[in-house]
């Protein structure tokens, strides 16, 4: 069985030691019920990851020591930015730990028009951390040492307006294209827009075609808001990426 693995904040290296966050702490002691010498394996999200083992447990305290480093990376070949509409709850969150299982590079939350959940003031702040957190916690799973970035929600013209980045795709039940139909990536990197409950407005569909996005469909039914990226993501992983 391998170590269980711990994303921390923190500058990372061997021969240091130091307790662990209470985050952490709390689940490597009440919920892993781990003991002393027990190894564990540590990563920071700027590449590789670190060997530990654990040196004492008090209460909610545990002390670990680092004893090794692996340049260690399993990130797909496929560089895919998911601009994902924002839906409600447990929705959002899913499609955000799954899209990480499935190797999107970073996130760009979309507050469309027809997103249910419209975030002002201090929960704009409290929502990204939260989904920052539900990100680092799908690569503690998964075995990721790349932490995927979650942007602060921009409305989709305002998003449009700045993307720099290579080819848009967008998904449409409406498309004639399927993503088998398209010729692989030629640039850096793809990006993936996937709309809220109840899909984009027609405002927001004319900005998409207005910046050269490619309306895909997948297959003859409507898929759901959180399903729907994923099963681009997994289509599009086993196309040209490392499925």
């Amino acid at each position: 069985m391998s170590a269980p693995r711990f994303y921390l904040d923190q500058p990372l290296a061997p021969g240091a030691r130091f307790s662990l966050p209470a985050g952490p702490a709390r689940h490597a002691a009440r919920a892993l019920r781990l003991a002393v010498d027990d190894a564990i394996t540590l990563f920071n999200g700027r590449g590789g990851e670190y060997v530990a083992r654990i040196e004492r447990i008090h209460k909610d305290e545990v002390a670990v020591a680092i004893t090794g480093f692996a340049e260690i990376e399993r990130e797909s070949r496929l560089r895919v930015m998911l601009a994902q509409g924002i839906s409600s709850g447990e929705r959002m969150d899913y499609t955000l730990q799954k899209a990480v299982e499935l190797g999107v590079a970073a996130i760009q939350p979309i507050a469309a028009k027809r997103s249910v959940v419209k975030l002002t003031g201090e929960r704009v702040d409290k929502r990204i951390a939260h989904w920052q957190g539900v990100v680092a916690s799908a690569c503690e799973q998964c075995g990721r040492n790349q932490v995927p970035t979650v942007a602060a929600p921009l409305t989709l013209a305002g998003w449009l307006g700045q993307y720099a980045g290579g080819r848009l795709l967008y998904l449409s039940p409406l498309a004639e294209a399927r993503l088998a139909d398209l010729p692989g990536p030629t640039a850096t990197e793809d990006c993936l827009v996937a709309g809220p409950e109840g899909g984009f407005e027609a405002d927001e569909i004319a900005a998409l075609h207005a910046a050269g996005a490619i309306p895909v469909r997948l297959g003859p039914r409507v898929l759901r808001t959180e399903t729907a990226a994923l099963a681009a993501l997994a289509v599009m992983q086993t196309l040209w990426g490392d499925f």
